[in-house]
C-alpha cells in the first residue's frame, strides 16, 4: 500500500475513533436508556424513559427551582442514572442567553420573562410551575416602614424588570391607591440583597427565597409581607421548554414534567422529605448553608408549596394584565402562545416519588 493511501486509511480510522469516543462520552450513544421513572408501589403516575440525549435544564439556587435538584438526586438514587443534566446559573440573564442560543432545551425561568420572550418571537412554552408563594418583601427590623403605604419614597430592590416580585409590588401598591412611581426601584442580584438591606443601601428587598430568610436568620430582617398573604397562589418561576423540542421529543418532555411534578408532591408529603430536600439541595447543588432552606421550608410550612402546580389560564391572564399595567408586557402574546398545559392537566394525576431517604 502506498504511503499516501496508508495515511488516508489511518486518517479515516483516527477520525472514526474520535467520533465514537465523543459519542460515548458526551452523547451516551452506547449507554443503555435509563430506567423508566415508572409508577411507584402506590400507583404513582409513570414517566417514560428518555429516548434521546439528556436535556440540559437550567436553574439557579432559589427555592422556586428546588424540584430540579430534587428530581435529579431522587432519580440517581432510584434509577442509578440521571433523566437530565441540571445546569446551575447565577442569574436569569445567563439563562436567557443560553436559551436563546439553543444550548438549553428546558429551564426554570421567571414567568413574566418567559411571557415577554414569547412576545419577542422566541419559541418558548411554559409547561409547569416552579412553586407557589415562596417570596416576601423584607425591611430592616428597625425600619419605620410598618405598612406597604410606608414604602412611599423608599428604595426597594427587585431582582429585575421581569420579575414577578416587581409585578406583586405593583399589585400591592395599586391595592392601596399607589403606583410604582411612588417608590424608587433598584434592580439587584438576589444574593446581594441581604447585605444591601443590612447596610442601609436600600430600604426594602424582595426576591425569591432563601435570600429573604437569610435576613431573618441573621437578625436584621423583618417581613413586611409574604406572597402567601399578599397574593395567595403567587407564581414566580415556571418550567419552560423550547417549542421545537416539544414538537420533536414530546415523550421526553413528558418524562421531564412527570419527574418534576412527582418531586413537588414528594417534597410536600412530609416534613422529613422537606428537610432532606433542603440538606441535599443546599450541599450538593446550591452551595448554601442548609439551615437557610430548612428555615424557608418549615417556618411556616406553607411558606412555599410544591403541589398543585398545573398551568392554569386564569393565573397567567392575571399576570398578563398586571404585566401590561406595570409596563413589562405588551399583551402581544396570549396564553395559548406562551403556555402548553397539556403535560399535566389535573393535579390529582400526580403522585409523589416512592422514595425514602436513607437514615444518616
Amino acid at each position: 500500500m502506498s504511503l499516501k493511501r496508508t495515511a488516508i486509511v489511518w486518517g479515516i480510522v483516527w477520525v472514526g475513533g474520535i467520533t465514537a469516543l465523543h459519542g460515548a462520552l458526551n452523547q451516551q450513544w452506547f449507554k443503555p436508556a435509563p430506567k423508566s421513572a415508572g409508577a411507584s408501589a402506590d400507583g404513582a403516575r409513570a414517566g417514560a424513559a428518555f429516548s434521546g440525549p439528556k436535556f440540559s435544564v437550567g436553574y439557579i439556587p432559589v427555592t422556586c427551582h428546588l424540584t430540579c435538584p430534587v428530581t435529579n438526586f431522587i432519580n440517581k438514587a432510584t434509577d442509578s442514572d440521571e433523566m437530565f443534566k441540571p445546569m446551575r446559573f447565577n442569574g436569569f440573564p445567563e439563562i436567557k442567553e443560553m436559551f436563546l442560543s439553543n444550548r438549553l432545551e428546558a429551564t426554570f425561568i421567571l414567568a413574566p420573562l418567559a411571557m415577554s420572550l414569547r412576545e419577542q418571537g422566541v419559541p418558548i412554552k411554559i409547561v409547569y410551575l416552579g412553586h407557589r408563594d415562596g417570596t416576601a418583601l423584607v425591611v430592616n427590623k428597625d425600619s419605620t416602614v410598618r405598612r406597604v403605604e410606608d414604602l412611599r419614597g423608599k428604595k426597594v430592590a427587585i431582582p429585575n424588570r421581569y420579575s414577578n416580585q416587581r409585578i406583586m409590588l405593583h399589585r400591592a401598591l395599586k391595592k392601596r391607591g399607589m403606583t410604582l412611581d411612588d417608590v424608587i426601584l433598584l434592580e439587584m442580584s438576589p444574593p446581594d440583597m441581604p447585605i444591601s438591606l443590612q447596610t442601609g443601601a436600600v430600604d426594602a428587598i424582595t426576591s425569591g427565597e432563601p435570600f429573604m430568610a437569610q435576613t431573618e436568620l441573621d437578625g436584621y430582617g423583618r417581613v413586611l409581607y409574604q406572597a402567601k398573604d399578599e397574593w395567595p397562589g403567587f407564581i414566580s418561576c415556571v418550567l419552560a421548554v423550547r417549542e421545537d423540542v416539544i414538537q420533536t421529543r414530546r415523550a421526553d418532555v413528558q418524562a421531564l414534567v412527570d419527574g418534576i411534578a412527582r418531586s413537588g408532591k414528594w417534597i410536600d408529603q412530609s416534613m422529613d422529605n422537606r428537610m432532606h430536600a433542603a440538606d441535599v439541595s443546599a450541599t450538593q447543588y446550591y452551595n448554601q448553608d442548609p439551615k437557610l432552606l430548612r428555615h424557608v421550608l418549615s417556618k411556616p410550612v406553607d411558606r412555599v408549596r410544591y403541589s398543585n402546580l398545573v398551568v392554569h389560564r386564569p393565573d397567567f391572564e392575571e399576570i398578563e394584565r398586571l404585566g401590561i399595567e406595570s409596563g413589562v408586557l405588551t399583551g402581544k402574546a396570549k396564553f395559548d402562545d406562551y403556555a402548553d398545559p397539556s403535560f399535566v392537566r389535573d393535579n390529582n394525576d400526580v403522585k409523589p416519588w416512592d422514595y425514602e431517604p436513607k437514615k444518616q
